[in-house]
């Protein structure tokens, strides 16, 4: 179907951090907005309703006829009906489709075939043949996640943490990220990590890394090829069992805006054979016309 003749369509990218919101009149945009995560494996349900509301209210959306959504965390039909049961009262006479944020970033580059990888606040890799599909990852903050935003944030809590148990005096790293987190020193990492601060708020501290690495900083570097071994993983593992080697679309925050990582993955997708990585050029949220089109 021509995204011109589906009427008045509402896409909605729900991140680890945010949701973005679009609304289309016609394949036309009339209205984008940002609101909090509704992801619920986030934020409670209750928090959820009260974000989702605020991005409908931005978009005027109660009048939509359909309503694409994609969002980390929904991994089966109670996931999205959950979800969906959210978002109907806002949109009551819309009709309601809910799917990983995966599908979102693969349509949006332009594809129906293809592989497509999250690096954001999480991480997770979905890939599809038209016939056939494929999921690798995206079990989440505290079972995977690695390559993300929250992953790096971890990973240099641990890294300091480390060279405090040695003796070691903090070195460029420790102190970008004790300067980022207001604290005097390294101890204090351990009570605010197991404390209130949540994923976002440590996904955020992942630009001290590359801010690190950019400067020489040689562990901060091994962080970043390690992400990247690890996302091509995830990417090989939908290609094994699809049997296709690409398209590859790379997105999410840390995927569309670091490229020392999109270049880490390149190097360890190139060593499994797999040269045909994309980095999405627009939001994932722009793949919902195309789904509401299909």
């Amino acid at each position: 179907m021509n995204p011109s003749a589906i009427g008045s369509v509402v896409g909605l990218d729900i991140g680890g951090s945010k949701t973005r919101g679009i609304k289309w009149l016609d394949g036309t945009a009339v209205a984008d907005t940002s609101g909090g995560s509704a992801n619920v494996q986030n934020v409670s349900r209750a928090e959820a309703r009260s974000n989702l509301r605020v991005v409908f209210d931005g978009l005027r959306g109660e009048s939509v006829t359909r309503v694409v959504v994609g969002s980390g965390g929904i991994d089966t039909a109670d996931d999205a009906n959950a979800l969906a049961e959210l978002i109907q009262p806002l949109a009551p006479s819309a009709v309601v489709s809910v799917v990983h944020d995966t599908r979102l970033l693969l349509a949006a580059a332009g594809y129906s075939t293809g592989i497509a990888v999250i690096a954001g606040t999480g991480s997770a890799a979905w890939g599809t043949t038209g016939e056939k599909e494929a999921r690798a990852g995206g079990w989440g903050y505290l079972l995977g996640d690695e390559g993300s935003g929250y992953w790096f944030g971890r990973e240099a809590v641990r890294y300091s943490l480390e060279r405090m148990n040695l003796g070691h005096p903090s070195d460029e790293l420790t102190r970008a990220l004790l300067d980022a987190c207001e604290l005097e020193g390294p101890e204090g990492l351990i009570a605010l990590f197991h404390g209130d601060a949540g994923r976002e708020y440590w996904a955020s501290k992942s630009r001290v890394v590359f801010d690190c690495a950019a400067s020489g900083h040689t562990a901060s570097l091994d962080m970043i090829l390690q992400a990247g071994t690890d996302l091509a993983s995830l990417a090989a593992r939908c290609s094994e069992q699809l049997n296709i080697e690409g398209p590859i679309v790379l997105g999410g925050g840390l995927g569309m805006n670091q490229p020392t990582l999109q270049t880490a993955m390149r190097i360890a997708l190139s060593s499994r054979g797999l040269d045909n990585l994309q980095v999405l050029t627009q939001d994932p949220v722009f793949g919902a016309l195309q789904l509401a089109a299909s």
